[in-house]
């Protein structure tokens, strides 16, 4: 168990890193194969120790941050996952598990270019369009209207015959390489990074606050799905696609139908040799049942429908040289060595470095200096050595030191107990001075704006700035005076970085950078001690008794909170007039003691703002029903944690009887574990993005 229990919170790490460079920074370290393993692992162990799981772990959400900039928008229905396959024999069991489900020998599949872009949610009204939404969380997404009117692709009004009084379609707004190119080409003239690859140049695109640029940025749009089978009688998903056709709307020209499983692998062998010479980038295929009423009838998972999945293309592979390695320090400290290649083409880009993750890595592919290697680009994202042809390999090849002092700081380096990771010890040290700070100004900790990776490294460099205490002593004339940075820019920093001191408390213990402490963790972490304070004064125990707070990520906690410089820099924080005390909760204890899960759409909450209700009088919000859930909350649209509560015999209440909760006399709290109350009606399942 123990064992399990470290493993599963290794692979949350690594996760919700991946999942922050990804959907945040827009800047992906791994392939997605990669991730998809790190994931099913880590679902695969929870499955097996089903105590283990906790409402912050990734699995239990679907994914991406929200936007700040952007007002958001909740979904009609969820926009779920897809889950994926990587060879034919995974589809094959998909086939059999569908038949099987259906009783049926046989099954007709729709095969579509699975395309690497953005997935969108967009509205009409009277053959208008309303409004667009970003996926987000799933569940509220970016309302990116304005921005998705630019794309002439999507179209401004419907046409044909039969137009519905409402539509909503969904589709994935992407970036063709020529135009991807032509950007990317701009930005380096620009002196700015260009973009890894067109998913990310077009979600970045589409997240700009001003339309006018988007408009320039040629995005294209291709349809999937639309609400109007019903009305139309249509039985089948590919008859969907020919009637949003009629509409105008723009539906991929390679989509086909498979009257059998054979007839769709072969489909996918054929796109998998044949993808290059399209003008936009696909990473696999989408394989799904035809008959609207066996899709029905197959329903969905917690976060993916049943009735599809998506087989992803093996990464193309090319041949090149190690010149050299080198090693990049991050904001752990983690010591990551880098391959400098000679440069050789590879899916539509030139690679001259790649990632050997690990020294652990580097070893078990025996790389070294002068090696013939093969490297691939896993999902066309970051480039990586996947094999050396050692058969080439020539006597003057150079091994590669395992670094035994950090190559930035010159610092002690210690490898991870039971882990991989070899890391630079020395908290000052200036590579992961630069990482902690981009982490610690994030929109998910301190939400500093405008102090971007360029703006700190010249604080760093000119020494303005040594940790994140010397933020708060940042003049205006000091940052006036650095380059591409005006008087004007200068007093747009220092009001958000004084904005920032009155952030609630779980955001600073988030941006601290503690080791395994996440936003969740912090908000618990906040919740139960109520000021920095007592946190720092917390005895070991207490913190390992704390629900959802594992042994090692207490001992963290604990070791973060009793190193002396650490002390020292929150003291500085505290001087420059950073919050450090959670905000006063209401008096109100109606909720004292109960776990309460909450799901579907509402109408007086977002889903942050419930939370804070619950929290308020005196609850614990929790994000997945288990025997420990006292309280279901179903707004509209609930889905399977309605369906498992129901099972579980949790009461089950409306968004209106949580409200009037705390109104109700003391002696009358609602009871735990009681029969179920009414619940609010549940419409038609959540829709894949």
């Amino acid at each position: 168990m123990k064992k399990a229990a470290e493993r599963i919170s290794q692979l949350r790490e690594l996760i919700r890193r991946h999942d922050y460079c990804y959907y945040v920074l827009n800047k992906p370290e791994i392939a997605d194969y990669d991730y998809d393993m790190l994931f099913k692992e880590l679902e695969q162990l929870e499955h097996e120790n089903p105590e283990l799981v906790t409402p912050d772990s990734p699995t239990q959400r679907i994914s991406a941050a929200l936007t700040k900039g952007f007002e958001q928008l909740r979904h009609k229905t969820p926009m779920l996952s897809i889950d994926n396959t990587y060879n034919e024999g995974e589809i094959r069991d998909f086939d059999a598990s569908v038949r099987k489900s259906l009783n049926i020998d046989k099954c007709s599949y729709v095969v579509e270019p699975k395309i690497d872009g953005l997935a969108i949610s967009i509205n009409y009204t009277n053959g208008l369009y309303t409004s667009a939404i970003t996926r987000g969380d799933g569940e509220t997404g970016d309302n990116v209207t304005a921005n998705v009117k630019t794309i002439r692709s999507v179209p401004l009004s419907l046409t044909g015959a039969n137009i519905p009084e409402t539509l909503e379609v969904r589709g994935e707004i992407y970036m063709p390489k020529a135009a991807f190119v032509s950007l990317n080409e701009l930005r380096e003239e620009a002196g700015q990074p260009p973009f890894a690859n067109p998913r990310n140049a077009a979600a970045g695109s589409l997240k700009l606050l001003d339309p006018r640029i988007t408009a320039g940025r040629n995005l294209a749009f291709f349809c999937y799905w639309a609400d109007i089978s019903e009305a139309n009688d249509i039985t089948s998903h590919y008859e969907t696609l020919e009637e949003i056709k009629k509409l105008g709307f723009p539906v991929n020209r390679t989509i086909k139908l498979a009257n059998g499983i054979d007839e769709a692998i072969d489909q996918c062998r054929q796109w998998d040799k044949k993808r290059f010479g399209l003008d936009y980038q696909i990473d696999g295929m989408v394989i799904k049942v035809d008959s609207l009423r066996y899709q029905k009838m197959l329903g969905f998972t917690g976060r993916a429908p049943r009735w599809c999945v998506a087989f992803k293309f093996p990464a193309e592979r090319a041949e090149t040289k190690v010149v050299s390695v080198d090693v990049q320090v991050g904001k752990t400290g983690t010591l990551t060595p880098v391959a400098n290649l000679e440069p050789v083409p590879l899916a539509g880009t030139t690679v001259k470095r790649a990632s050997l993750h690990n020294f652990d890595e580097l070893a078990r592919l025996d790389v070294r200096i002068g090696d013939r290697v093969l490297v691939e680009k896993a999902g066309e994202i970051i480039p990586q050595v996947v094999k050396v042809l050692t058969e080439h390999r020539r006597e003057e090849s150079g091994t590669v030191e395992v670094p035994k002092k950090c190559p930035v700081c010159g610092g002690d380096v210690k490898k991870d107990e039971n882990g991989v990771y070899i890391r630079c010890t020395n908290p000052h040290c200036p590579a992961k001075l630069r990482e902690r700070l981009i982490y610690f100004v994030g929109r998910g900790q301190m939400n500093i704006d405008n102090l971007g990776p360029s703006v700190i490294d010249q604080l760093i460099e000119k020494g303005l700035v040594c940790d994140f205490a010397d933020l708060y002593s940042l003049q205006a004339g000091q940052l006036a005076a650095l380059e591409r940075l005006g008087e004007k820019s200068a007093a747009n920093i220092t009001a958000a970085i004084n904005e920032s001191k009155d952030r609630p408390l779980w955001r600073l213990i988030a941006a601290l950078g503690i080791r395994h402490v996440g936003g969740q963790s912090a908000e618990i972490l906040a919740s139960h001690f109520g000021s920095l304070d007592k946190l720092i004064d917390a005895e070991l125990e207490e913190i390992e008794d704390i629900d959802q707070i594992g042994p090692v990520m207490a001992q963290s906690i604990y070791d973060f909170f009793h190193n002396e410089k650490n002390l020292a820099l929150i003291q500085r924080l505290k001087s420059a007039g950073v919050n450090t005390v959670a905000q006063e909760s209401s008096k109100s204890r109606a909720l004292a003691g109960l776990t309460i899960v909450v799901t579907g759409s509402l109408n007086h909450f977002t889903r942050e703002s419930v939370k804070e209700f619950i929290r308020k009088n005196g609850g614990k919000p929790s994000s997945s029903v288990s025997a420990k859930t006292d309280i279901l909350v179903a707004g509209e649209n609930a889905g399977s944690k309605l369906t498992k509560a129901e099972k579980l015999g949790i009461k089950i209440i409306s968004e209106e009887d949580l409200i009037a909760i705390p109104n109700e006399p003391e002696d009358n709290p609602p009871p735990r574990q009681a029969d179920k109350t009414k619940t609010t009606p549940i419409g038609k399942r959540g829709l894949f993005d």
